[in-house]
């Protein structure tokens, strides 16, 4: 799913807390995948399928309700 179609986003967030969301979004089959670019600072990409911005958006916004996840700017 790495290519240059998916919409990357760039995360900060609880680097504790950086498995769950990788486990939460494999549970969604194709449609985005976390990587890891910091883990001391917990710092992560997500790559977003075309079309699937909103449901991960949508998404990321519940999760940030349990748990500290920002956009980076």
């Amino acid at each position: 799913m790495y290519n240059s179609e998916t919409i990357q986003k760039i995360y900060r967030m609880d680097r504790h807390k950086i498995h769950l969301l990788r486990f939460i979004l494999e549970g969604y089959d194709g449609m985005a995948m976390a990587r890891t670019l910091d883990p001391k600072k917990g710092r992560v990409i997500i790559h977003i399928a075309p079309g699937c911005e909103d449901d991960i958006e949508m998404l990321i916004k519940d999760l940030s309700k349990e748990i500290m996840i920002a956009q980076e700017s």
